[in-house]
């Protein structure tokens, strides 16, 4: 099946290029991939665009940057495609990042958008390629505007935590992005802590900065709107059963130990009683 799916795809790229002023084909072209990858991906098919169809794909985003519904299907298609580490490498290679970020800039009230655009930064930021750290550097206040933007919306704030975590790991943040960075994941924790996989993308995100810098462990714990040692808490006993967000908070405590005023302050708030409960349920951890 792999080969027939990417013989289509090719297809209809070419028809989308050679008739790329036709907007009402590009909708149509765009509908049928996503598609074609959906049910790709409801059986663990990773399809492998090639740099030509790649780069189609962005030459049609530059000459329709101003249509929301096609940018909307395609960003959603990018973050699809990017899941696959060779397409990703070929987006890379074709100059996606301005482009994804330039979106997000102008459609920040979008929130089809912004899922799809993060989720795509999440998969070239992770990768292990590198990848131009100026590029990624730029995405930073682009990603934390999104956060921002959406932080009522548990979906876009998932995503968004998620390239943040990503952006940190490669180092991307400036030392004066560590303290507002830190305050947004702690008001996304506390907007929906019920939500499991925010939660861990946050706490990951969080450990991610711990682990570069004190600044945002003593700002984790004296937020003016609350000790960030009441959210991890409370994000344990809601998700205590779900061994991942357990695996975050676990690492995020690691982070913070390596900070002696940040310890005195977990000694004073009894979190030695929550490491042990962790260790009692969680042996490995």
């Amino acid at each position: 099946a792999l080969p027939y799916l990417l013989k289509f795809t090719e297809l209809i790229t070419f028809a989308m290029k050679t008739h790329v002023d036709s907007l009402k084909l590009q909708v149509d072209g765009c509908s049928l991939l996503l598609e074609i990858f959906s049910q790709a991906l409801e059986q663990d098919v990773v399809i492998a665009l090639d740099e030509n169809v790649t780069r189609s794909l962005l030459d049609i985003v530059r000459i329709h940057s101003g249509n929301e519904e096609l940018l909307s299907l395609i960003c959603t298609l990018l973050m699809m495609i990017s899941a696959s580490e060779v397409a990703a490498d070929n987006l890379r290679k074709a100059g996606v990042i301005p482009d994804l970020l330039s979106i997000l800039r102008n459609f920040l009230h979008n929130e089809k958008i912004c899922l799809s655009c993060c989720g795509a930064l999440w998969s070239l930021a992770v990768s292990e390629n590198n990848v131009d750290q100026v590029l990624l550097k730029s995405a930073v206040p682009v990603t934390s505007a999104v956060l921002q933007e959406h932080l009522q919306n548990g979906t876009v704030t998932e995503s968004a935590c998620s390239a943040l975590w990503a952006l940190s790991l490669q180092g991307c943040l400036t030392e004066n992005e560590y303290e507002p960075t830190t305050v947004l994941l702690l008001g996304a924790l506390r907007k929906t802590p019920e939500r499991p996989v925010l939660v861990k993308n946050a706490c990951l995100a969080l450990a991610s900065l711990v682990r570069l810098s004190e600044i945002p462990a003593l700002r984790f714990i004296t937020d003016s709107k609350g000790s960030g040692i009441n959210l991890i808490k409370d994000a344990y006993h809601l998700h205590f059963d779900d061994p991942e967000v357990v695996e975050s908070i676990c690492m995020l405590i690691n982070e913070m130990v390596q900070y002696d005023d940040v310890v005195l302050d977990m000694l004073s708030q009894q979190m030695e009683e929550l490491l042990s409960e962790i260790k009692s349920c969680f042996p490995s951890k």
